[in-house]
């Protein structure tokens, strides 16, 4: 009907249809700090499906450099806190070429404890291996168990800020995210030193905390292309009685200002601010008030599931033999 010899037709369903590999990798598997399996070899358009087990781990992508941080514009899961009667979430990522990908947990202190997993990196043996990349790892667990000068210090990098220098201990300021308070931080505002640490504990319902501007109070922090920091999606069940927690290092003592991206929390003053200035016109009071005039903003998710863009290419991934196989089948009808 359209042309094509009946041979080159029976020839092209001969051929070989290939598909993409789907690999499957363990986050937190049993309740270790490890990604099972550690490493893996895979070809160009491969997928890596990530599955997270309980306790709350991230998936993001670093450089060999720089096992523990993440890499600029690298991918990042976000934190995904599991309860053991969960259902388990996944995140996926698809392999463009043959180049390593070094990955590791942003939860504080899983990196340095060895909590790292590479894609298509090195042979034992060479600069690149594996076991350089989570030597590296570690001992940058041990250089920062070593420099916060005291036993069970937080390593901010882990979950949001950067590493403590000072050699005195830093205060812990401890703020309630959501739970039986209501749509809130308790407290609101807090004052705090360079180097403090701030552990978010995210209770009852989906919140996060984003960091934001005085000005703009609902949207998140981008100046000239950097971007604040945002502890992503912690959903609370209401029987659950051990909280999540996210820590933040107070870099200065300018004010810093942050807000829950729920759709309409923020609106229902859902704010939060450090080292806000009462006697001035940048006060708390004021940041809350813009943020309860702030315009809503619909496209904010509310919702830690993968992205539609995320899901679609796994389901495209294992159904594109399929689907190849159909058009050569539909293809046959129109000829034979």
């Amino acid at each position: 009907m359209f042309g094509f010899p009946r041979a080159l037709i029976l020839g092209l369903v001969a051929l070989p249809l290939a598909a993409a590999t789907i690999h499957d990798v363990q986050v937190g598997a049993d309740g270790q700090l490890a990604f099972s399996p550690e490493a893996i070899s895979a070809q160009p358009g491969d997928q890596v499906v990530f599955h997270f087990n309980p306790k709350n781990h991230t998936v993001t992508q670093s450089s060999f450099a720089n096992p523990c941080g993440q890499k600029p514009g690298g991918f990042d899961s976000g934190f995904e806190p599991v309860m053991a009667n969960q259902t388990q979430p996944t995140f996926a990522i698809t392999v463009n070429d043959t180049q390593p990908i070094w990955v590791f947990c942003e939860q504080t202190g899983h990196c340095g404890k060895g909590m790292v997993f590479a894609v298509n990196c090195g042979a034992d043996g060479s600069q690149n291996s594996f076991t350089n990349f989570k030597n590296a790892a570690l001992a940058q667990g041990a250089a920062a168990a070593s420099s916060a000068g005291y036993p069970g210090a937080p390593t901010a990098t882990a979950s949001g800020g950067a590493t403590p220098s000072a050699t005195t201990s830093p205060q812990v300021h401890t703020v309630i995210v959501g739970g039986a308070n209501g749509i809130v931080f308790t407290p609101s505002s807090i004052t705090a030193q360079p180097n403090d640490i701030v552990t978010f504990e995210f209770q009852q319902k989906n919140h996060t905390v984003t960091q934001s501007s005085f000005a703009s109070p609902c949207s998140p922090l981008n100046v000239n292309g950097t971007t604040g920091f945002d502890s992503g999606f912690f959903p609370v069940d209401a029987n659950v009685t051990q909280f999540p927690m996210w820590n933040y290092t107070v870099q200065d003592t300018k004010p810093v200002w942050a807000y829950c991206r729920h759709v309409g929390h923020c609106q229902s003053g859902m704010v939060f601010a450090i080292n806000a200035v009462d006697n001035s016109p940048a006060n708390f009071t004021a940041f809350l008030n813009n943020a309860k005039s702030s315009a809503t903003n619909t496209s904010t998710t509310s919702a830690s599931t993968p992205s539609p863009t995320q899901s679609s290419s796994a389901i495209s991934t294992r159904l594109g033999g399929t689907s190849v196989m159909l058009m050569v089948i539909a293809l046959l009808s129109l000829v034979l």
